[in-house]
C-alpha cells in the first residue's frame, strides 16, 4: 500500500513539471520584457543612489577645497594690504620730500598693484575651478549630459516593454467573427434625428 502511494506522489510531481516547463514563447516574451524592465529601473535606482553620494562626496571635497581657498584668499588679501599699507606710507613720504610728479608715480605704482593684486585673484579663481572639476571628474559624479542619456535609456526601453506588451496583447486576443457579405453590403440605418 506505501509502494502504491509513494508511486503516485512521483507520477504527480512528474506531471507538475511538465507542466511548469511548459510556458509559451509569448508567457516568456513577457517575463523577458519585464525583466528588462525591472532591469532599467534596477540601474536608475543605482545611479540615483550613487550620484547622491558621490553628490555628497563632491560637495564635501568643494567646502573643504573653497574653506583652503578662502583661507588662502585670506592670507593673500592680507598681505596685500599690508604691502599696499607700506607702499602708502612710501608714497606719502615721497610726497611730502617731492613736488609735482611724485603723486602721479604712487598712483601708477598703487595702480599696478591693483593690476597685480585682480591678476592674483583671477588666477586663484582659476585653479579653484579647475581643482573642483578635477575633484568631481575624479569622484565620478555624472555630469548633466550623462544623467540624461540615462533617462533617455530608461524612457526608450519603457516604450520597447510597452510596445512589447501591446502586441502580447493583440496575440493573445481571439479573432473577431467574420461577417457575411450580405450583412457588410447592407447600409446601416440611420437613428431619427431628434427635433
Amino acid at each position: 500500500m506505501a509502494k502504491k502511494t509513494a508511486k503516485k506522489k512521483v507520477a504527480k510531481k512528474k506531471v507538475t513539471r511538465k507542466t511548469a516547463t511548459r510556458k509559451t514563447a509569448a508567457t516568456q516574451a513577457q517575463d523577458y520584457a519585464h525583466e528588462i524592465w525591472l532591469a532599467g529601473l534596477g540601474a536608475f535606482a543605482m545611479a540615483q543612489d550613487e550620484g547622491s553620494k558621490l553628490f555628497k562626496q563632491g560637495s564635501k571635497s568643494i567646502d573643504d577645497a573653497t574653506s583652503k581657498v578662502a583661507g588662502e584668499s585670506a592670507k593673500l588679501f592680507e598681505r596685500l594690504v599690508k604691502e599696499g599699507a607700506k607702499l602708502e606710507g612710501k608714497g606719502r613720504k615721497m610726497a611730502t620730500d617731492a613736488v609735482g610728479g611724485v603723486r602721479g608715480d604712487v598712483e601708477s605704482r598703487v595702480g599696478e598693484m591693483r593690476k597685480t593684486a585682480q591678476t592674483n585673484w583671477d588666477k586663484l579663481e582659476k585653479v579653484f575651478e579647475q581643482r573642483v572639476a578635477r575633484a568631481l571628474s575624479r569622484l565620478g559624479v555624472p555630469t548633466s549630459e550623462e544623467i540624461r542619456e540615462l533617462s533617455d535609456r530608461v524612457a526608450e526601453l519603457n516604450r520597447r516593454v510597452t510596445d512589447l506588451a501591446k502586441k502580447q496583447q493583440q496575440a493573445n486576443k481571439p479573432a473577431a467573427p467574420k461577417t457575411t457579405k450580405k450583412a457588410a453590403a447592407k447600409p446601416a440605418e440611420e437613428p431619427p434625428k431628434a427635433g
